[in-house]
């Protein structure tokens, strides 16, 4: 599985109300993001910039990025190493500071996985194993903040 691997996606503005952008106030960031083959996702800006609030946004899908690569590794992980993972949801949070400038920046990440596994024997090893997920996930390894990370692990 070594090499480069290449993605592609479309992002289509649909917000021009008829005038475009000839103000600042006249149009709408909605957009599509378009990705052969897969259902498409409606998109716009976070409500703080003018953002419609029942669509995804980019700090929204850059905070599940982390949170999914984390749990997809997680799982691999775990079923290399025996740990039986009956269920997994986490509950991930971003801080994103305002610049001066108007630009922004992410400043951390927290994931907050509760992992059931199936056994009691299995937990210390569970916890662990989101050290290395850590290390191997994609998406961490490409942001310029800290991922930090909240593990819980139990049994039924």
């Amino acid at each position: 599985m070594k090499g480069q691997h290449h993605y592609t996606a479309t992002i289509k503005w649909t917000g021009n109300k008829g005038t475009g952008t000839d103000n600042y106030r006249n149009y709408d960031r909605s957009h599509q993001i378009l990705v052969e083959n897969k259902p498409g996702i409606l998109g716009s800006s976070d409500p703080a910039f003018r953002g419609d609030k029942t669509k995804h946004n980019p700090e929204d899908l850059l905070v599940s990025s982390l949170s999914s690569c984390h749990m997809l590794w997680y799982l691999h992980l775990c079923s290399e190493a025996g740990v039986i993972v009956v269920d997994y949801i986490d509950s991930a949070t971003g801080i994103m500071s305002e610049t001066s400038t108007s630009g922004g920046q992410f400043t951390e990440v927290t994931l907050n996985p509760v992992v059931t596994v199936a056994e009691n024997s299995m937990i210390d090893k569970a916890n662990e194993l989101h050290r290395k997920a850590n290390e191997l996930c994609f998406i961490a390894n490409s942001v310029n903040f800290p991922v930090r990370h909240n593990p819980t692990a139990k049994t039924l």
